[in-house]
């Protein structure tokens, strides 16, 4: 049932950005940084380094899997997969040196805040570069359903 709503979804969102793909460019963009400010906010309220490295290691997991399913997607152009597949790895290189893995050295707990701070300035100018607004809102789509 989730895969039929999803397509039902899926096809409608990319029947209405034809003619609205102008205006949509700012407002993809706004709910995307509003997505990461979320997470940013999150791991500041924390209370301890585990449930902050929680929200951050949830936040990448589910940006991972959304790129993944858009990716999936025959819709989706190849250079957009092309980009999809950068910004992937860079998300996947975030979590990799916030838990010291493949060759990182892990964040300590007392820069998480800035960790997050600096994940969140470094994904809002990554996302503009590598990917296109309608493959953006797809993935914030993905995002909301999650």
């Amino acid at each position: 049932m989730k895969k039929f709503i999803f397509s039902v979804l899926t096809l409608a969102f990319i029947g209405f950005m034809s003619p609205l793909s102008a205006q949509s460019a700012g407002d993809a963009e706004t709910m995307f940084k509003k997505h990461i400010n979320k997470m940013v906010e999150s791991v500041e309220k924390a209370e301890n380094p585990e449930s902050k490295r929680e929200i951050l290691n949830d936040s990448f997991n589910d940006l991972i899997g959304a790129i993944e399913k858009v990716e999936k997607m025959s819709a989706v152009p190849e250079t957009e997969k092309q980009g999809l597949n950068s910004f992937k790895a860079d998300i996947q290189n975030k979590q990799d040196e916030l838990n010291g893995e493949n060759g990182f050295a892990a964040v300590p707990n007392n820069n998480l805040n800035n960790f997050a701070n600096f994940v969140q300035q470094d994904l809002e100018q990554a996302d503009t570069v590598t990917i296109g607004v309608t493959t953006l809102l797809l993935i914030i789509i993905i995002l909301l359903l999650l």
